[in-house]
């Protein structure tokens, strides 16, 4: 709050001055104290504290005699409040009695039932219940997620809490604010088929509404939702009685003895005062273009200007009233519309140039209830003879009662009448059935003839009948009841003595009925019996009625009073005092005179026709004397000053407005504006000054924390500009040199005001609420830079203020952002991994800080989206302070910062107005080094582990390969997905990243590889070269290892472009040699195995030393013991040596493809040395044991690489045919010699092949 300057406590205290001036001209010659201010009166710019109903502070040491002073001060003070307070209330309570200007609006938003601390910390209650599972209402988890995200960042939030305080929430803010937090999450969610979004969102809202109500009756809620919106619908008159009484404080005694004393219930009286005021402010205006008194205008040739709108202001007052019927529901009543000239007094009706009222114009309808109850004296009729009565009206129709026995004459009948007299007559008879047989007509026993009017006795009362001379029933008397109402439109009648110049010459006693034509016109009218139109009238218009002394020279006549205007005076005399003071009463309002007659001599004497109105009148202004309020009753209108009146009135009433329990947001309820239309049109405030106090107090509770509609202040500043540049509002065209200046200053402050609230736009919207506020907030801002109303401000202007505004608003928010996680105390006194840790905390909310401004504020400054972009690095600018103190302190070589930076890159990439801006790019400067540094180390270190782990490799297998090469791959993705996760933003470092991690790739692959190749070639040379060799599991390991290293040389190594493609073409193509190099050395084993076998079948060969004893030997032992087969041992083991190699391999690597690879090379190099060795044998016949051996050997092999998926186009290749040939014949010649090889044919090769 700003402290209040002492020029603005002079102007307190020349409030003060004024309240006294304008409660000294409402009471007359008493002593008026100080004016009060409000209680609770709030310190703002623009009105001191020191004016508040509290004294002002006094010294720090204060003495006994000041306390003494201030005490009767205090109760000044109090007093002078009491009576601004009474006076204010007379006023509006004459405005809500008889409204003639304005109506109670029905087209204004309807206001939502305001939420209080209580409702909001049941409201987290209840929430916390249903994320606890307290609740039977069940959800899906996706529902839950968005409560909970509800309940932690919307019902904890501190702003929400400050806003509800203030009154400003409403249960529809939080349910909207739910409703677009899920609408977001909903899009977001796939799609389900058969269930479609808007379905969710509406369970979603049902479970929302449920949560929100709780356990509460949902029967009782209705009820009370009718009894809380009351407030915002029409009122009755009772209810704004009621309104203002709390609004003013005027107590339940006070408000009654003013009603009686007001007469609020008599519309007449109201409409009188009316007419009185009306005419006073005429006599004002005219007084003061007489006097030349004005206001201070802002130019010269406004002065006569100003006294044509007072004019016209009070002109249009008059035909508003004018407008107005005298009297709802009038029986058949036309009101005449006249004419007024602006400056007419008065209506005459000998004035040629006025428009006169016709006898026609004032002819009354009247209705009469004649009740014929019964008979008394009626001695001259047998007792059973038939009677009866009639009735009637003269000049109207005739009415029957029903027939009733002599003996008992009763009816208690009632006719009705219509007539336009108002002295009609009435006649009523009482007959006898005639027994004559020639008896033409009943018998008249009796009549009785009454004389009506409106003020007659409307009881039942015996009248004396008048009876024929013969008769014998002498005190014949009738029991009747004639009630004849009095018209709407009809004030007063009765008797009176009159002489005038013009009407009624002679000084006579006439009946006189005063009559209301229309709202301004009465007229004074005579009437004779039975007439309808009067004899004489006059028209009141421009008399003055007082009360007068007696005239000696006038006989009859007792209590005397007269008319006035120029040129004529017209004497009335009444028999008694009652009766002169009610027709002078009834005279006073019809006038619309100013002064109000007084009788020389009050007298308590009770008049019979009138008493018991009288005395109740008297009753009412002896209380109301009694308690000092006749004051507040008489003070004229005119005469005080109602811009200070209206003043305080509206700031009470919108005090009252905020402290209800609507979230109004500063705008008043129907009835209140209703009230305050009236009292301005009535009194004539100016419509300039009723908004620019309305801007003040508005600005006032703004300041105070209240939360009040940008549109609202937009309204009253732009009607406020409007007027004081000449536009013309509300017609009135003068401006005043004080509006001028009240309104500049106005300007300034809510300029201030505005820019301060889009500096705290989080805390005074939050998220978004009031909805549309801040948007608003900022077209007021450019509406207050305006020079003119004319003239649109550059656009640079406001972008410059609301630049301003929000670099404000960063340092604001970031503040209290730091507050809230106390970063502060962190970074003085907390070691750096708690450092990091706050700031990273730090760095969430931020975002998070961000994330709602774009969601909830985002679009109030879509005009300028760079200027929040620039708000935004302001803010980042602060953080960077406390970012780079704690990365400062960080030990070196640590990555523990980097998830701070993939955090803030990856929000920062994704906005497009920040990524690359200023603080995207300084935090890119700070982890480039640490990234280089990273990646280098992370380099010697697999190159060191790829060295340590070939040396001490035991080549067990391990997933897709041994533990070093796992850990290499593992080492390398890791590396690489640990740089693609921080999605570097600028282009060139990222692609020098992924290309130096591609090539680092390469070369450890390659280093991998080179090493695998070496290890495989030692452990082969190691293994046997006997059918006894089984391939080691190592060796096959060592081959899975090339697998792998072939399939992640595609993930880790691969670049788009040239150069870099074509190195991991190298790596391709080193990997594929390798392979190759291993499957021939592989291939080449075999073989040597295979050759092994061949050399032992050579011993065999014809013409050797060796083969001769062999054959010698087996020959001579076949004849005494069963001798195994020669050469089928050997063929067994090489066979099994193969079926058990390829199971090892088929089981033991994991890539197909080389398997494939080498199978086709073992069986065309195992069938091209077999085919070489029998070339060698061209000329030799082949032993029987060779033979056999390779027939066995050769099916066999090409059985088992058929079945191991050897294609039919390598089993058959020409080295195979060759093969085939060869042996056949061997075959078929050994059939000859040897006589067969036991079964072992390549006939019975072929018939399993095709078997097979």
């Amino acid at each position: 709050m700003l402290d209040p300057s002492s020029s603005e406590e002079e102007s307190d205290e020349g409030l003060e001055e004024e309240s006294r001036d304008v409660l000294a001209a409402a009471g007359g010659s008493q002593r008026a104290p100080p004016a009060p201010a409000r209680e609770g009166r709030r310190e703002a710019p623009g009105r001191a504290g020191g004016g508040g109903g509290a004294a002002r502070p006094g010294s720090p040491s204060p003495s006994v005699l000041s306390e003494g002073r201030d005490e009767p001060e205090r109760q000044l003070d109090e007093e002078q409040e009491r009576r601004i307070r009474l006076q204010l209330y007379v006023f509006v309570v004459r405005c809500i009695a008889y409204p003639f200007n304005a109506k109670q609006p029905t087209d204004m938003a309807r206001r939502q039932q305001k939420l209080n601390k209580q409702q909001l910390q049941l409201l987290k209650e209840r929430f916390q219940a249903f994320l606890n599972g307290e609740t039977q209402i069940v959800a899906d988890e996706a529902f839950c997620n968005a409560v909970r995200s509800y309940y932690e960042v919307f019902l904890k939030s501190d702003r929400v809490a400050r806003m509800v305080q203030s009154g400003g929430c409403s249960a529809n803010d939080f349910r909207e604010v739910f409703k677009k937090n899920i609408e977001k999450r909903v899009r977001s969610l796939p799609e389900i088929d058969g269930l479609s979004k808007e379905t969710v969102l509406s369970s979603w809202i049902a479970k929302y509404d449920a949560i929100y109500r709780g356990e509460e009756d949902l029967c009782k809620q209705p009820n009370r939702m009718a009894l809380s919106a009351v407030s915002e619908l029409i009122l009755s008159k009772e209810q704004l009685y009621e309104m203002f009484q709390q609004i003013l404080g005027i107590k339940k005694l006070e408000h009654q003895l003013l009603y009686n004393a007001c007469q609020l219930d008599n519309a007449d009286e109201q409409a009188a005062q009316i007419r009185r005021e009306l005419d006073g402010r005429l006599q004002l205006a005219e007084k003061m273009a007489k006097e030349r008194k004005f206001p201070k205008f802002i130019a010269k040739e406004m002065e006569n200007m100003y006294i044509e709108e007072l004019r016209s202001s009070v002109n249009l007052l008059m035909a508003n009233l004018e407008s107005l019927p005298v009297s709802k529901g009038g029986p058949e009543f036309k009101l005449q519309k006249l004419k007024r000239s602006q400056n007419s007094a008065f209506l005459d009706i000998g004035d040629e140039n006025e428009i006169q009222l016709s006898k026609s114009d004032v002819v009354l309808s009247f209705t009469l209830e004649i009740v014929i109850m019964e008979v008394q004296g009626l001695k001259s009729v047998a007792p059973n003879r038939i009677v009866y009565c009639t009735m009637e009206v003269e000049g109207g129709e005739k009415l029957q009662t029903d027939q009733a026995e002599a003996s008992r004459p009763q009816w208690g009948t009632q006719g009705d009448f219509t007539t336009t007299h108002p002295r009609p007559v009435v006649k009523v008879k009482l007959f006898t059935e005639s027994t004559g047989v020639l008896a033409l007509e009943d018998k008249e026993l009796g009549r009785v003839i009454l004389y009506p009017t409106s003020n007659s006795s409307k009881s039942a009362e015996l009248h004396r009948m008048m009876v024929p001379k013969s008769s014998q029933d002498s005190d014949l008397k009738i029991k009747l009841a004639v009630r004849m109402d009095k018209p709407p439109h009809m004030k007063h009648s009765g008797y009176l003595y009159a002489l005038g110049q013009k009407v009624w010459k002679r000084w006579k006693k006439r009946y006189f009925v005063l009559v209301q034509v229309s709202q301004y016109t009465f007229a004074m009218c005579s009437y004779r019996e039975k007439k309808s139109e009067p004899q004489e009238l006059m028209q009141l218009e421009g008399y003055t009625v007082d009360y007068t002394d007696p005239h000696p020279g006038l006989q009859g006549g007792q209590m005397f009073f007269n008319a006035v205007k120029e040129g004529d005076t017209v004497i009335f005399a009444s028999d008694d005092e009652q009766d002169r003071i009610l027709w002078v009463q009834a005279m006073y309002r019809a006038t619309g005179q100013s002064y109000k007659p007084v009788p020389a001599i009050q007298t308590q004497k009770v008049n019979p026709k009138g008493g018991t109105l009288h005395a109740g009148a008297q009753l009412h202004a002896d209380r109301f004397q009694k308690h000092g309020m006749d004051e507040f009753i008489s003070a004229s209108p005119c005469k005080l000053d109602h811009a200070f009146l209206f003043r305080i009135l509206q700031r009470q009433t919108l005090d009252h407005r905020l402290n209800d329990s609507y979230s109004c947001l500063g705008w008043f309820s129907p009835g209140q504006v209703f009230v305050l239309d009236e009292y301005c049109a009535r009194y004539g405030v100016r419509g300039c000054h009723r908004h620019l106090c309305y801007l003040t107090e508005l600005m006032e509770h703004s300041e105070s924390g209240a939360v009040v509609d940008p549109t609202l202040l937009h309204y009253s500043f732009a009607f406020c500009a409007s007027h004081v540049h000449g536009s013309r509002p509300d017609g009135i065209g003068t401006v005043s040199m004080e509006e001028k200046d009240r309104f500049e200053e106005i300007k300034e402050r809510l300029s201030f005001l505005l820019e301060n609230q889009i500096s705290h736009f989080r805390y005074c919207f939050p998220f978004g609420r009031p909805e549309g506020a801040l948007k608003a907030t900022l077209s007021l801002l450019e509406r207050v830079l305006m020079k003119d109303i004319a003239t649109p401000i550059p656009a640079e202007e406001v972008k410059k203020v609301v630049r301003k505004c929000l670099e404000k608003a960063a340092l604001i928010n970031y503040t209290r952002l730091t507050e809230y996680a106390k970063i502060e105390e962190t970074m003085s006194q907390a070691s750096p991994a708690r450092k990091l840790e706050d700031v990273l905390h730090l760095a969430e909310l931020c975002i998070e800080v961000l994330q709602q401004n774009e969601e909830h504020h985002a679009e109030a400054f879509a005009w300028w989206p760079d200027l929040l972009a620039e708000h935004a690095e302001k803010f980042w600018a602060l953080f960077t302070v406390d970012m780079d103190t704690a990365l400062e302190a960080q030990p070196q070589d640590s990555w523990d910062s980097f998830p701070l930076f993939q955090l803030l890159n990856n929000f920062l990439r994704n906005d497009t107005l920040l990524c690359n801006g200023k603080f995207h790019k300084h935090l890119q400067e700070i982890f480039v080094p640490l990234v280089v540094r990273y990646v280098d180390l992370m380099e010697s270190s697999i190159a060191q582990s790829i060295h340590r782990g070939f040396e001490q490799e035991t080549w067990q297998p391990v997933n897709n390969g041994s533990a070093t090469s796992e850990d290499l791959f593992w080492k390398l993705d890791a590396l690489q997905m640990f740089v693609f996760d921080l999605h570097w933003p600028e282009q060139e470092f990222a692609h020098h990243l992924e290309q130096r991690l591609k090539l680092m790739a390469s070369d450890m692959i390659e280093a991998c590889v080179k090493r695998t190749r070496t290890a495989f070639e030692l452990k082969l040379q190691k293994a046997s070269k006997t059918t006894d060799l089984r391939i080691p599991a190592s060796v096959c390991t060592m081959l899975n290892v090339l697998v792998d290293a072939k399939k992640q040389s595609t993930k880790l190594c691969a670049l788009d472009g040239g150069q870099e493609q074509q190195y991991h073409s190298k790596i391709d193509d080193l990997i594929d040699s390798t392979v190759k190099e291993i499957i021939s050395m592989l291939v080449s084993k075999f073989v040597a195995v295979l050759e092994g076998v061949l050399s032992k079948l050579s011993r065999y060969d014809e013409g050797t030393f060796f083969s001769s004893i062999l054959s010698f030997t087996v020959k001579a032992a076949a004849k005494y013991v069963d001798v195994p087969k020669p050469g089928m041992d050997l063929a067994d083991t090489y066979i099994m040596f193969v079926r058990q190699n390829q199971d090892i391999l088929r089981e033991k690597v994991n890539e197909e493809m080389y398997i494939e690879k080498l199978f086709d090379q073992w069986y065309s190099s195992s069938m091209k040395v077999i085919c070489v060795w029998l070339a060698d044998r061209l000329d030799l016949q082949l032993h029987i044991y060779q033979l056999k051996t390779l027939i066995k050997i050769v099916k066999k092999t090409y059985r088992d690489f058929r079945l191991q998926g050897v294609l039919e186009g390598t089993l058959n290749s020409k080295t195979y045919d060759t093969l085939h040939r060869r042996l056949t014949v061997e075959e078929a010649t050994a059939s000859v010699s040897e006589g067969g090889l036991q079964g072992i044919t390549m006939k019975d090769s072929d018939e399993e092949e095709e078997e097979g």
